[in-house]
């Protein structure tokens, strides 16, 4: 059994995957697979002065672990702004993906961790990832880090980005509920009638029966006649005699004015 590890500022720290996997290669090697390293090791738990000695003493800022992990990654995942900062000024790639194409901007955004984002789109990270499907503003929104979206738009981040997994990140935002995302995102100029799977915004708020979701969205001009690929409109699939229903059921005529434009599933 592993000895506890040490307690700093009152918490335990993450137990490191160096305890249970043994060392193959040389740290002092740069930008190789190596298995968890101890510069990984102290990038993810923020200990700034050891990745410092590590530093010093020759160690690569850009070890790789086997599934790609950079200890840039470990750093931008738990928000350590300080580390993260030392790994770039000294040479850390801030674009590197792992085997599953996250990069470390992606982890800082999923993390919410805005400090991290600011400093790796100052530092060159490309604000779109290395894949659409784990998209640093896909993460943002479906984690609700209003903040991050706001931070990767300025730096030029698509707010329609499409993901056939997730959809737009509004999309992203409406299914996991997180109401000021949604409003935030509508104001940089969301899509709001996109869809996905033939299920606009609109629907997917709907069916959860958020009605304050689903008042944003039709005061953004969501089309309240949008029928998906089951001829079902948002209002068919909203919980009956619920607050959504009755929402939906006062504002479901489309007006001559409706100013809303519908957008096919990009799938289809």
């Amino acid at each position: 059994m592993n000895a506890p590890r040490e307690e700093r500022n009152g918490q335990r720290e993450h137990p490191s995957r160096a305890e249970s996997a043994a060392y193959f290669s040389n740290p002092m090697m740069s930008d190789i697979e190596s298995d968890w390293s101890p510069m990984h090791d102290a990038a993810y738990n923020g200990r700034i002065l050891s990745v410092r000695t590590l530093i010093g003493q020759g160690t690569s800022v850009n070890l790789l672990s086997l599934d790609r992990v950079s200890p840039l990654h470990g750093a931008c995942q738990q928000g350590h702004t300080a580390c993260v900062k030392l790994l770039i000024d000294h040479g850390a790639n801030v674009n590197t993906p792992t085997i599953d194409m996250i990069t470390p901007l992606s982890e800082a955004c999923a993390g919410g961790h805005l400090p991290c984002v600011k400093l790796l789109l100052q530092h060159g990270a490309t604000p779109h990832g290395a894949t659409v499907s784990a998209s640093p503003i896909h993460q943002a929104a479906a984690k609700g880090h209003t903040e991050c979206i706001e931070a990767l738009v300025q730096h030029g981040a698509d707010v329609d980005l499409w993901s056939d997994h997730s959809g737009t990140p509004l999309y992203s935002a409406c299914t996991n509920q997180h109401l000021s995302t949604v409003a935030r995102l509508l104001q940089l100029g969301a899509s709001v009638n996109s869809s996905k799977d033939g299920d606009t915004p609109l629907h997917v708020a709907a069916r959860l029966s958020q009605a304050e979701l689903v008042s944003v969205l039709l005061d953004h001009g969501a089309n309240p006649a949008a029928r998906n690929t089951e001829g079902k409109r948002p209002l068919d699939l909203a919980p009956t005699n619920s607050a959504t229903q009755s929402l939906l059921s006062q504002r479901g005529v489309v007006s001559s004015d409706y100013k809303g434009s519908i957008r096919k599933d990009r799938t289809q």
